[in-house]
């Protein structure tokens, strides 16, 4: 185990050590953080795949106590470096991505076009590694005993994840922190695109027992249809109706209270960074005004621990990449949040 005799929490972190300046190596971490650098088909701004490099570095201005977990981090906390060869992959597939959703959006024909059909093919091929690869890693960590976090990327990157958890846990239900849905079939002829990981989360994870999407206030006619053919087994929170809930009176434990009782035992939770009021995070890839305060869902989480519920992972993605690394800052206090309240439901 780590020696932490000579480790001063409450001074300066030391940048040769991991994420937080913590001096665990993986080996003796109870938590890893698994950075997946892909965004191929996002459909605005870019800039999520290099977000985990920014995050470590905000990382090391965040104060250690969490008075809710004062030695969770204790327990080892470390973070992989991003693959370089996933995010070379994700760079030269995002360029031929941009192109084609250019040629669509304009009305062309991908049938008629043997570069656009060869795109298609090309990104749709390799989001499938992609989620094999992720599949792969947190499988391996699974097996290990290991806690495990996935930081974004897009969206889209967290299916090869809910597989290997949907492998140890026969049941569990997704808390979705987001401004949106991501309940469409396909988006921009897109497969796997993060406009329809949940959707594909839904399809192929049997043993999700329910999704209860917090926050959501930009979604398609289809979208809503979805949830409300779903058979309960989507629920949906938007922003408006919690707005106006509190703009009647409703205090927010009230309101977590009936977002709680719609969870299961186990659950895991998607956080997109676009699901908070985007002063929090103006440079990710869709912002949408409204939204939540980083507080209301650490109190959430926490209340939902309280109530002999289990966390059994989490991702946090859709970080952007802004030029005051603002948006890294917030990222790295949520990711220390999420890892801290991970922990302490484990422990």
């Amino acid at each position: 185990m780590t020696d932490l005799t000579l480790f001063d929490q409450n001074g300066l972190s030391n940048p040769k050590n991991n994420i937080f300046g913590l001096p665990f190596p993986e080996s003796d971490a109870r938590l890893v953080v698994l950075p997946v650098p892909w965004e191929v088909t996002v459909s605005y701004h870019p800039g999520t795949a290099r977000a985990a490099d920014h995050i470590l570095q905000a990382s090391y201005q965040v104060d250690l106590f969490d008075r809710d977990a004062p030695d969770a981090w204790k327990q080892g906390i470390y973070m992989r470096p991003p693959d370089q060869s996933i995010l070379m992959r994700s760079d030269y597939l995002r360029k031929e991505a941009e192109l084609f959703i250019g040629y669509v959006a304009e009305g062309g024909l991908i049938e008629a076009n043997k570069f656009m059909s060869k795109t298609l093919r090309e990104v749709n091929e390799g989001s499938v590694a992609l989620n094999q690869w992720v599949f792969d890693q947190t499988a391996q960590l699974l097996s290990q005993d290991k806690l495990v976090g996935l930081l974004g990327g897009d969206h889209s990157t967290i299916l090869g994840y809910l597989k290997a958890l949907g492998q140890r846990h026969p049941s569990f239900g997704i808390l979705q922190i987001d401004a949106h849905c991501d309940l469409r079939q396909t988006y921009s002829h897109f497969s796997y695109s993060h406009a329809s990981i949940m959707y594909n989360v839904l399809q192929e994870v049997p043993s999700l027992q329910n999704l209860v999407q917090l926050g959501i206030r930009d979604y398609c006619a289809q979208e809503w249809a979805f949830i409300q053919n779903s058979g309960g087994r989507v629920q949906a929170y938007p922003d408006q109706d919690l707005k106006r809930r509190r703009y009647e009176g409703q205090t927010w434990k009230s309101i977590t209270d009936d977002i709680i009782a719609s969870l299961p035992e186990k659950v895991y939770v998607s956080f997109d960074i676009d699901g908070l009021d985007p002063k929090l995070c103006p440079h990710t890839g869709t912002p949408v005004p409204g939204g939540l305060e980083a507080g209301e869902v650490h109190y959430l989480c926490s209340r939902i621990i309280e109530s002999g519920r289990q966390l059994i992972g989490f991702d946090l993605v859709e970080v952007g990449v802004g030029p005051m690394d603002w948006d890294a800052n917030v990222g790295a206090r949520v990711l220390w949040s999420l890892c801290n309240l991970l922990i302490r439901s484990n422990s």
